[in-house]
This record gives C-alpha cells, sequence and structure tokens, in this order.
C-alpha cells in the first residue's frame, strides 16, 4: 500500500468515526502516520481528501460480477449478494455516517451511492436475462425485484448488530436466504439443474 493510500484508508476511518466535521486533518494525520502538511501538499484540503477516500474506498468493493449469460442462477445470485452483503457489513459504520450527514454534505452522497447504483444495474440486467431464457414464470419488473433483493440486504447489513433477532439466522446463510425467496417469487426452479427446452434453446440462442 502506498503513502497515499494509507492516508486514504486513515480518512476513511477516522470518517466513519467522527463524521465530516469530527474529521480533521490533525486527527488524520494522526492516524495515517504522517504530518499535516503532508496531508495539504498531496489532497489540497481536508474535503478533496475526504471525497478521494470515499471513492478510494468505493474502488475496493470487490463484489462478485454476474455473468451475462445465467446458467445456475441460485449459485451466481448467491454468490453476488454474499459479496454485496459483506460489502456493505465491512463499511457499515462509514455509511451510517454518511446518511446522517447526506442533508449537510448531499455532495457526500454521489460517492456513496456509486456501488449500490452500479449493483442495481447489473442485478437488473441479470434478472431480464433470466426472462429471456424463460427461468421465470410471473411478469416482473425488474427494478422492483433488484431492490427487494438489495433492500433486504442493505436492511441485514445496518440493522442485524442493533436487531440480531429481526434477522435470519444463521447469519452466514442470510444473503443465499434472501436470494432463494426472490428466485422463488419470480418462478425460477430452485434446487436442480434441469432445464427444459425452451431454456436449452433461448441459452443457446443468446450463447451465438
Amino acid at each position: 500500500m502506498t503513502r497515499r493510500h494509507e492516508i486514504l484508508a486513515a480518512a476513511a476511518e477516522v470518517f466513519a468515526q467522527h463524521g465530516f466535521r469530527g474529521s480533521t486533518t490533525r486527527r488524520i494525520a494522526e492516524a495515517a502516520g504522517v504530518n499535516e502538511v503532508t496531508i495539504f501538499r498531496q489532497f489540497g484540503s481536508k474535503e478533496a481528501l475526504l471525497r478521494e477516500a470515499m471513492v478510494h474506498m468505493t474502488d475496493s468493493a470487490g463484489l462478485v460480477v454476474l455473468p451475462e449469460i445465467p446458467s445456475d442462477p441460485e449459485r451466481e445470485l448467491t454468490e453476488w449478494s454474499e459479496s454485496f452483503i459483506q460489502h456493505l457489513r465491512l463499511r457499515s459504520s462509514i455509511i451510517r455516517k454518511t446518511m446522517g450527514e447526506i442533508e449537510e454534505r448531499p455532495e457526500m452522497s454521489e460517492c456513496a451511492s456509486s456501488v449500490p447504483t452500479e449493483a442495481s444495474n447489473e442485478l437488473c440486467k441479470y434478472l431480464v436475462a433470466l426472462r429471456r431464457q424463460g427461468r421465470t414464470a410471473e411478469k416482473f419488473d425488474p427494478k422492483t425485484a433488484a431492490a427487494m433483493l438489495m433492500g433486504a440486504i442493505f436492511a441485514d447489513a445496518m440493522g442485524r448488530g442493533m436487531m440480531p433477532d429481526v434477522y435470519p439466522q444463521p447469519k452466514d446463510k442470510a444473503a443465499h436466504m434472501y436470494t432463494v425467496l426472490l428466485l422463488r417469487a419470480l418462478g425460477v426452479e430452485i434446487g436442480s439443474r434441469r432445464t427444459t427446452n425452451k431454456q436449452a434453446k433461448r441459452t443457446k440462442q443468446l450463447s451465438a
């Protein structure tokens, strides 16, 4: 990790603990093991540093990429959901702090929302691909379906620590449970890899 990345990581950690007002350049410098002059020399201002720290945090999201052509919806969507819930859990403190200050610092919302927005777009494309393959038995709006799954994951990541009894157990199976519930609601066959002739034909056409 470069010195610049160390400063960015320290800034994100300090922001998660103290918010924008409390994230003084002195605190950030102490957390990064540098002096304040180094921070101003590299970033110019606290505002610029915190904006870049948010971008750096989202760049390292590490979400699983959904395939353009689904082959095993339960496995693929579960792996994606697990990576998304892990991303949110690791950043829950800074997400809460950002949401709490969004009215005062609206410019921070763009950085904070970039990963969820990209994740929603990717999930919608995957669900549409499932529908094109003939795997879904119900008509549905992709954005609504995506919002249901992402909303459940977000609520779990943000609220389980305060209300553990509200969410499914065990914790490490929650993402799979949410995934299966959504797929069943859409009429996608669960627990079997059998493919109908119609689905096989559509998959072959999409692959061509």
